[in-house]
C-alpha cells in the first residue's frame, strides 16, 4: 500500500489551437483539387508532395533539411496531440535538443486530423502555433490514405497548398502551379548548408561533417562518440577539410539530386583516394556512391518513415530504420563500381548501404542517427569509429 506522499505530482501542460479552421485547398499538377481546413500560416506554397509513414516525430521531421522544397503528408491519422517543445533548449554543446535544424524546412503540411488540443510535459506551443510563427501553411481534413495511394501509383508530383482567411480562387492558383519551377531543378545547397564552419566540443580528435543539409542528430552522434564535430559548408574542398586534421569525415543527409553537388562529389573522390575514414548518410551515401563509380536515380515515391526494414548482408539481420530520401543508388551499377553491397531494402531490394572494396569508406541510405525513429542502427557510427581508430 503506497502512501500518497510517495508520489510526485507532474503537471501536464495543455494548450488549445488558435490558428486552425481556415479555408484550405490542396491542388495537384494533374488538376486534382482537395478541400480541407487550413491551419498554421495563411499563404500559398508550391512544392513536390511526398508522404511519410511515421507515427510520431513530426517535430524532427518538419525541421529535417531533407524536406526542403517539399509539401509533406503524414499518413498517421492524428497529428499535433503532443504539441511542440521549446526550440531554444540546447544540449551542453549548444546543439538544439529537440529540433533537427533552426527552422521548419517543409513548404507545407498535409494531415488527416489536426489535434485541436495539445498535451505533453514538454509542451511549449501547439503545432499550428509553431507553423504560424514560422510562416508555414498546413491543411487538415484530407484523406491522407487515399492521397498516399495516389502518390504510390502515380509517383510524387508538384502541388500547391493554399491556406487563406477568405475564399480561394482555384483557377488562379492552377495557373501559378503550371509556371512553378519543378522540384528537380531547384538548387537546395544555397538554402540548407551552413555558410561558415561551426565547431562543437573541444576535444583534440575531430570529425568533419560536410553539411549538405545535416541534421543536428548527426552532430549529437559524433559528439557521443567522443569527437569534436566540425560542420563545414557543402562545397568545402578536400584541402580545406584536411586542414582540420580530422580523424574522419561524415557526408551528411540532405535534399535533392546528388548530381547537384559536384563540389562535394569531388571532395568525396579525394577522401576515398587518400583513404580518409568516411561515412556517408542518405544524400551523402549517394554522393560517395557517385565518387566511387555508381550511378543514382530518382525513386518513384521515395522512402520516408521510421519503419523501413533493411537487411545487413554481413550477418543477414534485419534492422528497422528511419528514412527520408527521394533518390537512391542504382543497384545494377554497384558491380562495376568500387563498392560492395552492405545493406539492402527488404521491401523493394533498393540499395541501403555500401562498403568500399579497399578503402575506409562506408555509406548508408537510411538515417543511423534516427531523430525521429528507432535507434537500431546507431552502430553505424561505431563502425566509423572503428575505421578512425584503426
Amino acid at each position: 500500500m503506497h502512501n500518497n506522499s510517495d508520489f510526485t505530482r507532474v503537471t501536464i501542460t495543455t494548450k488549445k489551437s488558435n490558428h486552425a479552421n481556415k479555408f484550405g485547398k490542396l491542388i495537384f499538377d494533374d488538376g486534382t483539387v482537395l478541400d480541407g481546413h487550413g491551419f498554421g500560416y495563411s499563404t500559398t506554397v508550391f512544392g513536390e508532395i511526398v508522404f511519410n509513414t511515421g507515427m510520431v516525430g513530426y517535430t524532427e521531421a518538419l525541421t529535417d533539411p531533407s524536406y526542403n522544397g517539399q509539401i509533406l503528408t503524414l499518413t498517421y491519422p492524428l497529428v499535433g496531440n503532443y504539441g511542440v517543445p521549446d526550440p531554444s533548449i540546447v544540449d551542453k554543446d549548444g546543439i538544439s535538443k529537440f529540433f533537427e535544424s533552426d527552422q521548419i524546412q517543409i513548404r507545407g503540411l498535409v494531415v488527416h486530423e489536426l489535434s485541436l488540443t495539445a498535451s505533453h510535459w514538454n509542451l511549449s506551443m501547439t503545432l499550428d502555433e509553431w507553423m504560424n510563427n514560422e510562416k508555414v501553411p498546413g491543411i487538415s481534413g484530407i484523406d491522407t490514405r487515399e492521397l498516399t495511394k495516389k502518390l504510390r501509383t502515380g509517383g510524387v508530383m508538384m502541388a500547391a497548398l493554399v491556406v487563406s482567411d477568405t475564399e480561394i480562387d482555384v483557377e488562379s492558383v492552377k495557373k501559378q502551379l503550371e509556371s512553378t519551377k519543378h522540384y528537380d531543378s531547384e538548387q537546395f545547397m544555397d538554402v540548407v548548408s551552413t555558410k561558415e564552419e561551426q565547431i562543437y566540443g573541444d576535444e583534440e580528435k575531430s570529425v568533419v561533417v560536410i553539411d549538405t543539409g545535416a541534421k543536428n542528430a548527426i552532430l549529437r552522434n559524433v559528439r557521443e562518440l567522443g569527437y569534436k564535430a566540425i560542420l563545414v559548408p557543402w562545397n568545402t574542398s578536400y584541402e580545406n577539410v584536411m586542414s582540420y586534421n580530422p580523424k574522419g569525415v561524415v557526408l551528411s543527409s540532405g535534399p535533392g539530386d546528388p548530381q547537384k553537388c559536384p563540389d562535394t562529389i569531388d571532395t568525396a573522390k579525394k577522401l576515398i583516394e587518400n583513404n580518409i575514414p568516411t561515412l556517408g548518410i542518405c544524400l551523402g551515401a549517394q554522393i560517395i556512391g557517385i565518387a566511387g563509380n555508381t550511378e543514382t536515380y530518382k525513386l518513384k515515391y521515395g522512402h520516408r518513415g521510421q519503419n523501413k526494414p533493411c537487411v545487413n548482408l554481413e550477418n543477414n539481420q534485419v534492422y528497422v530504420t528511419s528514412q527520408n530520401h527521394g533518390y537512391g543508388i542504382t543497384p545494377e551499377s554497384i558491380e562495376k563500381s568500387d563498392f560492395k553491397l552492405w545493406f539492402t531494402n527488404a521491401d523493394d531490394k533498393t540499395v541501403e548501404g555500401i562498403k568500399h572494396k579497399k578503402q575506409s569508406c562506408i555509406a548508408v541510405q537510411f538515417h543511423p542517427e534516427a531523430a525521429p525513429g528507432p535507434f537500431d542502427c546507431k552502430f553505424v557510427f561505431e563502425e566509423l569509429k572503428k575505421l578512425m581508430e584503426k
